[in-house]
């Protein structure tokens, strides 16, 4: 695991998607777009239940996260954030993780998930060791 630049830092907790790739059992991609934040020098998505991406995780635990950032560099190409890392699934913590990240993507007063007594769910843990892209996190 790598120490993740601080400008990558502020790009993951900012209210930006994040698209999180695994890898499917046939080998082919798959896509999903997340809510994501930091944990130490981690990312971490929470999903209330077992979901595809969950399952090739606990198989292959390679993945890609990308964010789109929002200013332009030279030669006018708009930021992007690639890292590249492995994962693991823990389970419980999703609520939790889930409402604190709805204060930076919905609102500050947002109560979120909004149902009662939402299950534990699981909270999926990147540990970058790569970063790429355009931006100021490439030396």
């Amino acid at each position: 695991m790598m120490v993740i630049p601080e400008p990558a830092k502020r790009l993951i907790g900012s209210d930006a998607l994040a698209h999180l790739t695994t890898i499917n059992e046939d080998g082919s991609a798959h896509v999903t777009v997340a809510w994501a934040g930091l944990d130490g020098e981690e990312i971490v998505f929470g999903t209330l239940f077992d979901q595809r991406k969950l399952k090739n995780v606990r198989r292959d635990p390679r993945v890609v996260v990308t964010i789109e950032g929002t200013e332009t560099r030279p030669p006018g190409l708009k930021e992007y954030l690639v890292m590249e890392g492995r994962a693991r699934v823990v389970e419980g913590g999703a609520p939790e993780l889930l409402q604190e990240l709805a204060r930076t993507y919905v609102g500050p007063d947002v109560k979120f998930p909004p149902m009662p007594d939402p299950p534990p769910g699981y909270v999926t843990r990147v540990a970058v060791e790569r970063v790429r892209g355009v931006g100021p996190w490439v030396t």
